[in-house]
């Protein structure tokens, strides 16, 4: 165990000293995003504004950490594999070094994360990002546990924008007050977004497209310096993928483009997987798939967007939202009350869940049209069964509680 660890340590100094000196030697802009939601949809829509104008790489999957930082660094890898897939990546990345790569990135989008306290600090050191980007931080942030209180949290995200150099850019959430709070706590330039009058990139008039009774996606119109641009995403929904986008308009205002370039880019955005994401379901339901993972802000927005859409039914399976310590039972009787005046069927997966259970049934919700279950698998039959022709369904929760197996049940393969 010891040697293992050892190894580990050493794999990691070699390969953030390998893409120290990729960085110097090629000099992308590096762009970092964080947040406690929303921050892999707002990669995926900076990626879509920029990468007609210039070559750019971000984060596959989950790779946000020490190991997957680096490694997207050095190169656009999509999965780690094995001893032989190391050996590789260090060759690789050395020669990378001698020999010049003409294909290397001009622009690297990183997802930053911060499941501990000095995650950022480590990131940042290593990234020299010049743009920087928090999506949302919430009133209970996910990995609070890790953290002496929501407050630490929002101080550990905003160690991001104070890496920023003088001659950087901050795109912050206007509408979140923990991230708005940081905007004195950088030296570059600030532009924020959101919905609220006041946002330098404000939306508005935002709508959920309906074309033969099905949800399509949404419509909204962004406004920035006096100029209006409608901006239409497809088959995703709720506010969180609007501000997505915004923040992604953001990022490609300060790389000079202009807001009908951005907007034409963002009609091809395609939202990430299980991120509020319509898929087909069995017996001709329709399945909102929102099952990456949750916290008490995005949860909140996901039942908001379930109330939204059309349908005969709406179900919800709403698994555990994790890593939140001391405020889980409070967050998720909160949810619980949200639940009740949204959904016809509940399925709670967790042993937190209960509490979004026993509040929705006081709050009104039929005894009979809530279910509780210890786990994914125990569940997946039932939601199978209690679907009916014109149901539409959100699939939620932290991703530790395995929701792609109640997908894989209910889907439509």
């Amino acid at each position: 165990m010891k040697f293992l660890q050892l190894c580990k340590k050493i794999l990691k100094w070699k390969i953030k000293v390998l893409a120290i000196l990729t960085l110097k030697k090629y000099k992308p802009t590096v762009i970092g995003i964080t947040g406690s939601a929303g921050k892999t949809s707002t990669k995926e829509a900076i990626f879509c504004v920029l990468k007609k104008e210039y070559t750019c790489r971000r984060n596959a999957k989950n790779f946000n950490n020490e190991f997957g930082t680096p490694l997207t660094i050095l190169g656009d890898y999509q999965e780690v594999q094995g001893i032989l897939f190391w050996f590789k990546v260090l060759w690789r990345s050395f020669w990378r070094l001698v020999i010049k790569d003409k294909n290397y990135p001009e622009v690297l989008i990183l997802e930053i994360a911060a499941d501990r306290p000095g995650d950022i600090k480590y990131l940042t050191n290593l990234t020299k990002p010049k743009i920087g980007v928090i999506t949302a931080i919430g009133e209970v942030p996910v990995h609070v546990e890790f953290y002496s209180s929501p407050e630490a949290v929002a101080r550990e995200k905003g160690r991001l924008i104070e890496s920023l150099p003088d001659d950087g850019f901050t795109i912050l959430n206007f509408d979140d007050e923990r991230v708005w709070e940081l905007k004195n706590k950088t030296r570059a330039k600030i532009l924020s977004f959101g919905f609220n009058h006041g946002a330098d990139v404000q939306i508005g008039n935002m709508e959920y497209r309906i074309e033969g009774g099905k949800p399509e996606g949404i419509a909204f119109k962004v406004q920035y310096g006096g100029s209006f641009v409608p901006v239409r995403l497809n088959k995703t929904f709720g506010k969180p993928q609007a501000y997505a986008a915004a923040a992604a308009i953001g990022v490609g205002i300060m790389f000079g483009l202009h807001l009908v370039e951005i907007s034409d880019a963002l009609s091809e955005y395609e939202a990430p997987e299980g991120r509020m994401k319509l898929i087909n379901g069995v017996k001709k339901t329709l399945i909102l798939d929102d099952s990456y993972n949750a916290s008490p802000l995005s949860m909140t927005a996901a039942l908001e967007t379930l109330k939204s859409l059309p349908a005969k039914r709406r179900l919800a399976v709403l698994g555990d939202m994790l890593e939140i310590g001391e405020y889980a039972e409070e967050a998720h009787k909160k949810i619980g009350g949200i639940a009740s005046e949204v959904v016809d069927i509940l399925f709670c997966i967790g042993s937190r869940s209960k509490f979004i259970a026993e509040v929705a049934i006081k709050n009104g919700l039929n005894k009979k049209s809530v279910f509780v279950f210890d786990d994914s698998e125990s569940a997946k039959k039932i939601v199978e069964k209690e679907m009916k022709q014109g149901d539409l369904i959100l699939v939620k929760g932290s991703h530790a509680i395995e929701l792609e197996k109640v997908l894989e049940e209910i889907r439509m393969m």
